[in-house]
């Protein structure tokens, strides 16, 4: 498949395939700074999409590729009450959820894995499923296909029996379910503390060193 053209990441050119703000990474001499694709679908907590973006610029020893669902971009509207302009300025690069030519849809675009955060069940049930009617859900597949690490980030309450099996089939298939379930050991004291808490157990399934989060030690 050809990849996008890459394109400025500007009020013009909202939702389309391209670059974004520029920052600095570093990669050892003669490699390309390694690529973690970044989905976000329709649930609700876009927050925790939004921070595991933050979070990224932080670390510059890797280069984020977003892509938003339909849905997400909504969400973002409804919750973070933000234009998803706004979030994607936080990635390095940016795909349209509809461009099923983009370099992500493609196996041979080499990345470190994906993370979906945070994954609705319908985009889990895609992914089980391998419906790749979208980019998110087509990249998945891929990260799939690949052998390379896939993080959903699933958001529900309570799940029921569809919800589980579609885990399991995914978890079967080698990805990892990573519900956002908050944890008190680090003594959080505000919502953001909770959620980089979650953005750095996310970071830790791809060996990518960080202190989001003050770590457990007896």
């Amino acid at each position: 498949m050809t990849p996008a053209t890459a394109q400025p990441n500007d009020a013009e050119n909202h939702g389309a395939s391209g670059k974004s703000a520029t920052r600095t990474l570093t990669a050892g001499a003669g490699e390309e700074v390694p690529r973690l694709v970044v989905g976000m679908s329709g649930s609700s907590a876009p927050q925790l999409g939004m921070t595991f973006l933050e979070v990224a610029r932080e670390l510059p020893s890797f280069e984020t590729h977003l892509v938003l669902s339909e849905g997400a971009r909504r969400s973002i509207e409804l919750e973070l009450r933000r234009d998803p302009l706004e979030v994607e300025k936080l990635a390095d690069v940016v795909y349209d959820w509809r461009d099923m030519a983009a370099a992500i849809s493609s196996g041979s675009f080499p990345t470190m894995g994906m993370v979906v955060i945070p994954c609705s069940m319908r985009t889990l049930a895609a992914v089980a499923t391998g419906n790749s009617d979208n980019l998110v859900s087509r990249a998945a597949d891929v990260t799939l296909k690949e052998r390379r690490p896939l993080v959903l980030v699933t958001r529900e309450t309570p799940l029921n029996y569809v919800h589980i099996k579609n885990m399991e089939t995914v978890t079967l298939a080698g990805a990892t379910v990573l519900p956002p379930v908050p944890a008190f050991y680090h003594y959080p004291e505000t919502i953001e503390d909770l959620l980089r808490h979650i953005s750095g157990k996310v970071l830790d399934q791809f060996g990518i060193k960080n202190s989001t989060f003050r770590r457990w030690t007896s």
